[in-house]
């Protein structure tokens, strides 16, 4: 299996999976705005638990959001270095020039680096748990009062679902593509980055060419079952809030409250 996991859903019956997909994805935007409000190890560990519960209720293994890291492991490494060498304050524990690993700038790196694998595991728990079409459904819904505005709410809900189905589709293609190189002697592991960087060139053509392929077969495969916007269109789901939305609700309150008392 691909070890890209964003736009995959793992099929489920957990309280996660059943909670309306709006709460979620307004529980997700709302939880990455209130991790900012966690500034010391007490905070971070509140948040850390919260997280932990909320992918111990959708029972989806932890191995799969340990993979979600993975592709954005180089950057979180590079700007937690970035933390570390660049933050003066406190103890100074090593210098070299201008460059200085002290108290301020290890915790600091702690804290970015907590930041980023939570927030990759929040949208990675949003991914996971909930349909693609759901999470469409969800957008246009939440986007419904931008009409009065003539924003096409429909057809940006219809390009984020499209968007988000072909994210893997594509990634599987690359992987065949890479097998079919490796078995011609293609070698995309060794080499320096220059070498890396002309391997993968050969990828793109054929990447494009199927790219444009599936595109067209999902543009006739729409005109021919006479797809024309979403005017006038009924809904074959209806999205209706239960009361588990509402104790979802209340639980990013509580969770909103600790981290104010633990700021204070």
């Amino acid at each position: 299996m691909n070890k890209l996991i964003l736009g995959r859903y793992i099929p489920g019956d957990s309280w996660i999976h059943q909670l309306d997909p709006r709460t979620k994805l307004l529980a997700s935007f709302y939880y990455i705005g209130i991790i900012f409000l966690a500034n010391d190890w007490k905070s971070y560990l509140v948040m850390t638990l919260a997280t932990f519960f909320m992918i111990w209720l959708s029972k989806v293994k932890l191995g799969f959001f340990l993979r979600g890291v993975r592709p954005m492991l180089w950057l979180i490494l590079f700007t937690v270095l970035l933390q570390v060498f660049f933050t003066t304050g406190g103890k100074v524990y090593w210098q070299w020039g201008w460059l200085a690993i002290t108290q301020f700038g290890l915790s600091n790196g702690a804290f970015i680096f907590m930041r980023f694998v939570l927030i990759i595991f929040i949208s990675t728990l949003l991914t996971l748990t909930t349909q693609p079409l759901s999470l469409a459904d969800a957008v246009e819904s939440l986007l419904r009062p931008l009409r009065v505005l003539h924003v096409p709410v429909t057809e940006l809900a219809l390009v984020l679902q499209i968007a988000l189905r072909f994210v893997p589709t594509l990634m599987d293609q690359t992987t065949k593509i890479m097998n079919a190189q490796r078995a011609r002697g293609v070698d995309f592991g060794s080499g320096n980055l220059f070498q890396q960087m002309k391997a993968v060139v050969p990828l793109l053509i054929p990447l494009f060419v199927d790219s444009f392929s599936i595109a067209e077969d999902l543009a006739t495969a729409m005109d021919a079952r006479g797809y024309q916007g979403g005017d006038g269109r009924s809904k074959f789901r209806v999205l209706k809030y239960h009361r588990r939305d509402g104790v979802a609700a209340a639980g990013m309150i509580v969770l909103t409250g600790l981290l104010l008392l633990l700021r204070a």
